[in-house]
């Protein structure tokens, strides 16, 4: 990796001049949204991120093995991804860590600013607020709306709260691309309806309620007792093999050899510790088998991460 002499630029003020430059080496874009698979898609934030943090070092270009090492994924399946993006890079050089910001974000649309509106002023809903790294990413929060009347009228983060009677009014005044449900389950369907009929297709919910939406509406769900369940399963799993390793002082025994009765009450202890896993998690009763995987669907909700 070599290191630029200057302040890391950002895509918004350098990506035009870059591309110019590149352009001839990278031949054309690739047409935007065409021809991308979706796991690619999913990917290309990822590597977005380990872009932007080689930025902030003054990193001017990166190798493809440099780049797949920061983002957790093989090179060849990195290179292969942003040739989709009609980015090869310059052999023996690598990739112009700018000119690569660019045009990640552009696929991403993230060059243009994208006004989000905040559905439930509660404490997600002021920590989502204040969050700096949005403006950043291309996101401005545009307006945040609750129905508590104790909340309306309240500043967080420079922004007025405003009522949820006016929602539909909020989202044409802003013109609100993306709408964000941080309330209790219980309104969260009537919420999204609201943001549904006023135009809004984008929808990220942080309610823990899978939502009912028309084709042409895409709704990315963000799940926390799913993240915790898949941890405490992978956490008992490594409990219960280093466990095995320890009794009777013998490394490696396996659970087979273990008595019957012993294994009775060691079932028994580790159904214990599920369950006071899920019962801290609030994941009672646990959720059906399969629901933790990631689904992209237009139309339907997207489970998962």
């Amino acid at each position: 990796m070599s290191r630029r002499p200057s302040q890391a630029r950002r895509a918004e003020t350098a990506g035009a001049a870059v591309a110019a430059d590149q352009a001839q080496a990278d031949g054309p874009p690739a047409a935007t949204g065409h021809g991308i698979p979706d796991a690619t898609v999913a990917r290309l934030p990822v590597y977005l991120r380990a872009l932007y943090a080689l930025a902030d070092h003054e990193v001017a270009t990166v190798s493809s093995e440099e780049l797949a090492a920061e983002a957790g994924v093989n090179s060849a399946k990195l290179r292969k991804d942003l040739s989709h993006l009609g980015s090869y890079g310059t052999r023996g050089v690598g990739y112009d860590v700018d000119y690569l910001i660019y045009q990640v974000s552009r696929e991403l649309g993230l060059t243009q600013d994208w006004p989000v509106l905040i559905v439930g002023a509660g404490n997600l809903g002021r920590a989502l607020a204040n969050y700096g790294g949005f403006a950043s990413r291309g996101f401005r929060i545009a307006a945040l709306v609750d129905c508590d009347p104790g909340v309306v009228g309240t500043v967080i983060a420079r922004h007025v709260v405003r009522s949820a009677a006016d929602m539909e009014d909020v989202i044409r005044r802003f013109d609100v691309s993306i709408g964000v449900i941080a309330t209790p389950a219980t309104v969260a369907q009537g919420v999204c309806d609201r943001l549904v009929s006023a135009g809004v297709t984008s929808i990220l919910n942080f309610a823990p309620v899978v939502l009912n939406v028309p084709s042409g509406v895409d709704v990315r769900k963000v799940d926390l007792s799913i993240e915790l369940q898949i941890l405490a399963f992978h956490a008992q799993r490594r409990g219960m093999a280093g466990q095995a390793g320890r009794d009777d002082g013998r490394t490696g025994r396996r659970l087979e050899s273990v008595p019957e009765t012993d294994r009775g009450l060691d079932v028994a202890a580790d159904l214990g510790v599920a369950a006071r896993l899920d019962v801290a998690a609030g994941l009672t009763p646990p959720a059906p088998v399969g629901s933790a995987g990631p689904e992209y669907r237009t139309g339907v909700q997207a489970v998962g991460r």
